[in-house]
C-alpha cells in the first residue's frame, strides 16, 4: 500500500472495501484505527498524520484478508459486546448486537431477585466466545456461572476471554452437548441459551455459510433441533421460581412458543421482539 497519510490511506481503503463490504466506510475506519492503535475520532482530527511503512504493511495484510471474504471481527481478532471487548476466532460465532437483549433481560431479572433471596446459580448453554456468560458475571459481582459448549476450541476462546476480563474464578466452563451432567445435585435459578437456530438448507444458501462455524449456526432441518432438545431437558434443571431465556430466529416465534408450552405446561411464557420488531427472545418463568 503506497498511501503516506492517514487520510489518503482511509480513502484508498474505502475504495477497496466497496467490493466486499456493505459498510466500507465504517469497516475502513475500524481497520485503520486498529492498525494505528488510535480511536476513530483521532483519525478524523489528524488526516495529515503520516502512515509509517510498518503500519502500512500491517494494514495491507489485514485488507488482503478482508478482500478474501474473511469477516472483519476475525481479521481484527476481537469484537465488542455489551461494552466489553472479546477475543473472537473462526472457532466461535461473532457476537451480535441483538444478543445483548438476552443479557439485558437477565441482568434485570437477577436485579429483581437480589442476593438476599439465596444463591443464584446460572447456566449459559452453548457459550461460544463466552460473551453472554462473561458479560453477566462482569456486571453482577456475586454471580457464579456455569457455561457449556460442545466445541473444545470455542471453550478455549471463552476461557481466555474470562481471564482477560478477570472473571475466570467465577465462571466454570464445561465441554458438554448442551447441558452438563444431568445428575448435578443442585438446579439452576437461571438458564440462558443462544443456540444454533438456522435451518440447514437455509444456512447453506446464506453468505455466512463457511465463514463462521457451522456448529454454531446449524439448527437442523427445521432450525429447532437444539432448542427442542434443551426444552425437553430444562424442566429438570430449573429450580422453583427459575427462569429460562433463549434467543430465537425471527421466523420461529410461534413454533418455539408451541414447544415451550409443551415442555412447561404451567409456566409463564413470553415472546419478546427486538428493536427491529422481530421475534427474538423466549422467556419461560416457572
Amino acid at each position: 500500500m503506497t498511501n503516506k497519510t492517514v487520510g489518503a490511506a482511509l480513502d484508498g481503503l474505502i475504495s477497496r472495501l466497496e467490493k466486499t463490504s456493505d459498510t466500507p466506510g465504517l469497516d475502513a475506519q475500524v481497520v485503520l484505527a486498529h492498525v494505528l492503535e488510535k480511536p476513530r475520532s483521532w483519525m478524523a482530527a489528524h488526516p495529515e498524520a503520516p502512515l509509517t511503512q510498518s503500519r502500512s504493511d500491517a494494514l495491507e495484510a489485514l485488507v488482503a484478508r478482508l478482500e478474501k471474504g474473511n469477516p472483519l471481527p476475525y481479521v481484527l481478532g476481537r469484537w465488542n459486546f455489551f461494552g466489553l471487548e472479546f477475543e473472537v476466532t473462526p472457532d466461535v460465532l461473532i457476537p451480535r448486537p441483538e444478543t445483548e437483549m438476552l443479557v439485558e433481560r437477565a441482568l434485570a431479572w437477577l436485579g429483581e431477585r437480589g442476593a438476599a433471596k439465596g444463591e443464584r446459580r446460572v447456566l449459559d448453554v452453548g457459550t461460544g466466545s463466552g460473551c453472554i456468560a462473561i458479560a453477566l458475571t462482569v456486571n453482577v459481582a456475586d454471580l457464579r456461572l456455569t457455561a457449556t459448549d460442545i466445541s473444545p476450541q470455542a471453550l478455549a476462546v471463552a476461557r481466555r476471554n474470562a481471564e482477560k476480563l478477570r472473571v475466570s474464578d467465577r465462571v466454570t466452563f464445561l465441554e458438554a452437548d448442551l447441558i452438563p451432567d444431568p445428575s448435578l445435585p443442585d438446579p439452576f435459578s437461571l438458564i440462558l441459551a443462544n443456540l444454533p437456530y438456522i435451518p440447514t438448507k437455509t444456512l447453506h444458501n446464506l453468505p455466512i455459510y463457511g465463514r463462521e462455524p457451522t456448529v454454531a449456526l446449524d439448527g437442523g432441518a427445521d432450525g429447532l433441533a437444539l432448542i427442542r432438545k434443551l426444552l425437553s431437558q430444562a424442566p429438570d434443571l430449573l429450580a422453583p421460581g427459575g427462569l429460562l431465556m433463549m434467543e430465537i430466529e425471527a421466523s420461529e416465534g410461534p413454533a418455539v412458543l408451541s414447544l415451550a408450552y409443551d415442555a412447561f405446561a404451567e409456566a409463564e411464557i413470553h415472546l419478546f421482539r427486538d428493536l427491529g420488531d422481530r421475534d427474538r427472545l423466549i422467556q419461560i418463568q416457572i
